[in-house]
């Protein structure tokens, strides 16, 4: 099956009620939508948490599922009842933004305010589309839009379809780039306010830990200057907290920028009373004393861990991106007999393109005239290139390398297996594995919970805590605040998810989300079916042994010359091999076939029958000489054909369905890492126990029928095993759902795709050992990150609030507590990005 084909059917899976599409896509599926959109203003997964409940709140929303590491939003909804633009809104509502950008667009065939009207009304009508305003004098269309509901594309169809003429004007750019342009922007924007708001806190912290620096200026040492240089570090760099904490506030909630909001607020306020009211201090009983270092030096470390973990999420993303970089961004057409160079997204089905030599291919596509060698490794990992003719499908963004062709479009679009395989890529990467939903629901309470020890912690500190008190309690009370980040906890899952499934599309391993990773983890058993999965689903000759008086030749040319008219599997095979071998076959005269025993003709004059050995005793050929070998290849799983001339045994020909390359070594390695290997075919046991004997595999559930599969994999589970099925037939559609996990090659039928869990688009089973080695290294990062986060959030508070001081008289610095807040959410990160480093069999590199 052609790859084309496979995405044909993943096209047919992405619509379906259940399964996956292109996100940013609106599409209807009955009652049920789904749409992707990218969300701003996250700043720990409570976050997620929150915005997860109040779409689920909203009427006629089915599902919502949020993404801190990606920051991604996909909601599933029933389009009669809710809108995508009210689904916008409650984001927004909820204190956080959907990003939104401008395009220009030259639109002509407007010739009065009614064609303004027209196409603003048709643009504006769009989902996703904010405003759209025509200028009648310029012809200039300018459409604000958000990148994650509308395309580009998609307000020229619009346009199109109005009856107008539209193009980009230059600049313009898919939700892609500027979705990378906005996390480009928000890294950039971060790194320059850490950068001056360094030096300022870096001055902050001489002047006020003069003890330590005892060669500071006066002039730095003196409380006003401090809180003059603290001030804008406080309400310029860190507006971004207040903004989200009000925000929280209005929505009756807290998250991580309530924290660092009343955490430094706390220690800057108090700093300013002690220098506008020193004598309050000092009536109390306390010496005045100002912590503006405490809060600039905790702002600009808690923005230097954003800083760096905003560079390491949008490392997570980088598979995709990537693969949308394969997409050339111009296509070459022909159009009344010249060559005009567009847009490729302007590309519509039934153009004819132009490939000139060395270019890249734009979209999918059959081809018309023309010949050449096309390389296909970015999709199917084949190392050499494959020649294309007439007739030959095309695969959008392969290497054209050689010749030059002409080719009709057919998948243009969100259609082509670029953007399909992009699609699966980016639902896979948005998904939650099950194990997440614990640190969800803890994150959910977490920061209500943190700002409760905290207020304790002050009130013990303040009540018992040795003199001064009050100095104690504050510092003690901000480090409370600020060391509880949620934000490892958030993002453990989803950026482990990222890396890995991001890897695996890399080498062409579509794993479908986060939950199939987790159940990859628990795999005991892997089953394997025999034909065309194990095997390359065709037979060969692989034995040629004639009787005394031929040669191997003679009784090959007879088999294949009275085979010559058949079409039957094994015929084809004989022919084959002849041809390997330089022999010729001539045309039967009077052929036969001969009720599924086999074929008869007259060769050169004589008679020669070609089939089962029970065809031959039949016709009265002595069999004697031939048994020996013939139970000897029966032994070894043969198929056998048995040869005669003028009812003189010849020989016999011993065929198999040939394992693939790759087969012993796959499940060698699959035992060496601990897995039981089960082969399921509905050959007769001796043939399947022959073919299992060289795979290298001892457990072999024989003549199994098609409807027996399923109960095969289920007896396995019944026994205790988890199970992960491999196949590529229809057949194999049933038990690939019912295992635990489903693995189906990519060259095989739509069914089985469909009903898998994971697709290998390369059909390579050293991709099957990689998928599972991938899914337990994935979920083996899952846990260390989550360990992790846990250890750090169960130790770090406690020492924060003081439990140390009565036994070490350790105390933790606000300072350093921001720094190990930060630190914890880049190493999360950090270890996932290891994904794109480790060693896993099957995968290089």
């Amino acid at each position: 099956m052609s790859l084309s084909m496979f995405l044909k059917g993943q096209h047919k899976r992405l619509t379906m009620a259940t399964r996956r599409r292109k996100p940013g896509e609106v599409k209807d599926i009955g009652f049920r939508a789904r749409i992707d959109i990218p969300i701003s203003g996250m700043s720990c997964a409570s976050c997620a948490a929150n915005i997860e409940r109040k779409l689920a709140a909203l009427g006629g929303v089915l599902e919502a599922r949020v993404n801190f590491a990606s920051s991604r939003a996909a909601v599933d909804f029933d389009p009669k009842r809710v809108r995508p633009a009210d689904i916008v809104d409650t984001v927004r509502k909820s204190g956080y933004n959907v990003a939104a950008t401008e395009a220009d667009f030259a639109v002509r065939g407007i010739v009065c305010a009614s064609c303004v009207a027209k196409v603003e009304s048709a643009v504006r009508n769009m989902p996703g589309v904010e405003k759209a305003a025509l200028n009648l004098a310029t012809g200039i269309l300018r459409v604000r839009y958000l990148p994650g509901l509308v395309e580009a594309g998609h307000i020229r169809e619009t346009v199109v379809d109005a009856g107008y003429e539209i193009r980009d004007i230059a600049g313009s750019e898919d939700a892609s780039d500027i979705e990378f342009l906005l996390k480009e922007k928000e890294y950039k924007e971060l790194r320059t306010g850490v950068v001056w708001g360094g030096v300022l806190a870096l001055l902050v912290f001489i002047g006020g830990m003069r003890h330590w620096f005892p060669w500071a200026p006066a002039w730095l040492q003196n409380f006003a200057v401090l809180w003059a240089l603290a001030t804008p570090v406080q309400f310029v760099l860190g507006m971004r907290f207040y903004k989200g904490a009000f925000a929280a506030l209005r929505r009756r909630s807290a998250d991580m920028n309530t924290l660092i909001a009343v955490g430094t607020s706390a220690a800057y306020f108090t700093s300013a009373a002690a220098v506008l009211f020193p004598s309050f201090f000092a009536g109390a009983g306390m010496k005045p004393d100002v912590y503006f270092d405490t809060s600039a030096v905790i702002i600009v470390l808690v923005l230097f861990g954003r800083m760096l973990e905003a560079r390491a999420k949008g490392r997570t993303s980088q598979a995709v991106r990537r693969l949308i970089g394969l997409q050339p961004r111009m296509a070459r057409l022909l159009r009344d007999g010249a060559e005009i160079e567009i847009p490729i997204d302007e590309v519509a089905a039934g153009d004819i393109v132009v490939v000139r030599p060395g270019e890249k291919i734009p979209v999918d596509g059959v081809i018309l005239d023309g010949e050449s060698a096309v390389d296909e490794s970015m999709i199917t990992g084949e190392s050499l290139p494959i020649d294309k003719r007439p007739g030959s499908e095309v695969v959008g963004a392969t290497l054209n390398t050689t010749g030059s062709f002409n080719f009709r479009a057919v998948r243009v679009g969100k259609d082509t297996a670029l953007a399909r395989i992009i699609g699966l890529v980016r639902e896979a990467q948005g998904s939650k594995a099950p194990i997440q939903r614990l640190a969800d629901s803890i994150a959910s309470i977490f920061v209500p919970a943190v700002m409760a020890v905290a207020v304790v912690t002050f009130a013990a500190w303040l009540s018992f805590g040795p003199s001064p008190s009050f100095n104690y309690a504050l510092l003690n009370f901000v480090a409370v605040l600020i060391i509880a980040c949620p934000c490892a906890l958030g993002l453990a899952t989803p950026t482990a998810i990222m890396v890995g499934t991001g890897r695996g599309a890399e080498h062409g391993i579509l794993i479908r989300g986060g939950e199939v990773l987790e159940a990859l983890h628990g795999i005991q058993t892997v089953v394997f079916d025999k034909t065309g999965t194990l095997t390359r689903g065709e037979p060969e000759v692989t034995d040629i042994v004639p009787v005394k008086e031929f040669r191997a030749d003679e009784l090959l040319f007879w088999a294949a010359s009275v085979e010559k008219r058949s079409e039957h599997p094994l015929a084809r095979a004989v022919l084959h091999k002849a041809a390997s071998k330089g022999l010729e076959a001539r045309d039967p005269v009077g052929f036969q076939a001969l009720g599924g025993l086999g074929v008869q003709g007259v060769v050169d004059g004589r008679t020669v029958l070609a089939g089962s050995l029970k065809l031959l005793k039949d016709n009265g050929v002595h069999l004697d000489s031939l048994m020996e070998n013939a139970e000897k290849l029966t032994g070894e799983g043969r198929t056998l054909i048995g040869v005669s001339v003028d009812k003189a045994a010849v020989g016999v020909l011993g065929l198999a369905d040939i394992l693939k390359d790759e087969a012993v070594s796959v499940v060698s390695g699959l035992r060496k890492d601990g897995f039981s290997v089960v082969m399921l075919t509905g050959d007769n046991r001796r043939t399947a126990e022959a073919v299992g004997r060289r795979a290298g595999i001892d457990r072999v559930i024989a003549e199994v029928l098609p409807e027996d599969k399923v109960r095969a994999v289920r007896d396995l589970q019944d026994l205790g095993e988890k199970t992960a099925m491999v196949g590529d037939g229809i057949n194999d559609a049933p038990a690939l759902a019912r295992a635990d996990v489903g693995i189906a090659l990519g060259s095989g039928t739509d069914a089985a795709i469909e009903a898998a869990d994971i697709t290998l688009i390369r059909g390579d089973l050293r991709s099957v050992r990689a998928a599972i080695a991938l899914g337990r290294r994935t979920m083996r990062t899952i846990r260390q990150n989550l360990f992790w986060a846990f250890f750090y959030n169960v130790l770090g508070i406690p020492v924060a609030a003081g439990v140390l001081y009565p036994f070490f008289g350790i105390l933790l610095d606000p300072a350093i507590a921001a720094a190990a807040m930060a630190f914890s959410s880049v190493s999360v990160v950090g270890n996932s990005l290891r994904l794109t480093r480790a060693r896993i069999p099957g995968i290089a590199g």
